[in-house]
């Protein structure tokens, strides 16, 4: 039985790259029984205890000092000149990504974070490697950590990437596929669930991402009495912003903690007209499946304000204007006929440019991959 060994980061933070790692499983579940699937964290492996202080360390850094990490972010992790701190991860991680692959033998290695990347594609470049590994990008651009020069294959999320990537490291075109960032199959299908009462409703969803950051909570509090709308708000771990939204009076809005059921997730996308989101990979990536118009409140600092400067340029979302009520807003543009078909034809646009457009065409490519060797 082949096997196939994926690599996100961080074990106890629900980031877009578990999701990700998660949906090629499923990928791979759903379309053979013959190919065996590892997810593994190479910081979880080197120290538990480490991982779990970063994890800590990062939230509480975005959430008090969100500038700062911003500026750290863009010196060190994208169009960085410097090498060094590559150079210190290598020096702490490279033995413990060697005792790995020799543990867990994979035919085939898939990095859903640039940590793991930046490791394999340093071994393939000094010949201990030649395990094929595929790079998935998570993002809507790559930022510098990830290692790509060596990397066999790469599941990118737009022509753009593909063209830059090809370019810049001459990587023949025909390893890198146009996929978009993989989600879940189950977010493949839109059904319209309609409701009854008054039409002229509108139906939102609020998410502040796996932890529920963000500012949510507020969005909610000024517009209580708003009769135009109801809201859905995914809480994610964030506990007192769950209880905040449960203590709202009436049916105006309802919390859900994080949620992991991708069939539920699927259920509430259905049941809404717009979402009001941060610019994270993932979450956009479903909502443009679903033909959801994306409205963004905030974005974290670092590679959400990269994604976000990418999307608005590919008019995939609106940025809502920061002296605006952001559920006002979002009512009035969905009455909008003009922007919401502006909306309608660059997701269209999207959509068609995506080369590996479902999962039974990205399970064939991974499978071509394993039997390539």
């Amino acid at each position: 039985m082949k096997k196939v060994l994926l690599l996100p980061l961080l074990d106890s933070m629900p980031s877009g790259h578990h999701q990700v790692a998660d949906a090629v499983r499923e990928i791979i579940q759903m379309n053979s029984g013959e190919i065996a699937s590892t997810k593994l964290d190479i910081l979880s492996e080197w120290n538990t205890w480490l991982e779990k202080g970063i994890v800590a360390g990062y939230l509480g850094w975005i959430r008090r000092f969100p500038k700062s990490y911003a500026w750290i972010y863009r010196q060190f992790a994208y169009r960085s000149k410097s090498e060094r701190p590559h150079k210190l991860y290598e020096i702490l991680f490279m033995n413990k990504v060697r005792d790995l692959l020799e543990r867990e033998q994979p035919d085939l290695i898939v990095c859903t974070h640039g940590f793991a990347s930046l490791f394999i594609n340093r071994l393939k470049e000094s010949g201990e490697c030649d395990i094929p590994t595929l790079n998935i990008y998570t993002d809507f651009f790559i930022n510098d950590v990830w290692g790509c020069s060596h990397i066999d294959y790469h599941f990118v999320p737009s022509r753009m990437v593909k063209d830059a990537l090809s370019s810049k490291y001459d990587i023949d075109e025909t390893r890198i596929f146009v996929t978009g960032i993989p989600i879940s199959p189950k977010f493949e299908q839109r059904t319209r669930q309609e409701e009854t009462g008054n039409p002229t409703v509108n139906r939102i969803l609020l998410s502040g991402g796996s932890v529920g950051l963000g500012n949510l909570g507020d969005l909610v509090k000024k517009r209580v009495k708003n009769t135009n709308c109801r809201v859905k708000v995914l809480c994610g771990a964030n506990e007192k912003l769950y209880k905040d939204i449960k203590r709202i009076p009436d049916e105006f809005a309802e919390a859900y903690p994080y949620i992991s059921s991708k069939e539920e997730m699927n259920k509430i996308y259905d049941e809404v007209d717009a979402i009001i989101s941060k610019p994270g990979g993932v979450t956009v990536s479903e909502a443009l499946r679903k033909g959801i118009p994306v409205f963004i409140s905030s974005a974290l600092p670092g590679q959400e304000q990269i994604n976000l400067q990418i999307l608005k340029e590919m008019e995939l979302v609106t940025l809502i204007p920061g002296d605006e009520d952001a559920l006002d807003f979002t009512c009035r543009a969905l009455q909008d006929e003009k922007m919401m078909q502006q909306f309608n034809e660059a997701a269209d646009r999207y959509r068609k440019s995506i080369e590996l457009n479902d999962s039974k065409s990205m399970f064939k490519v991974i499978q071509q991959m394993l039997e390539r060797g």
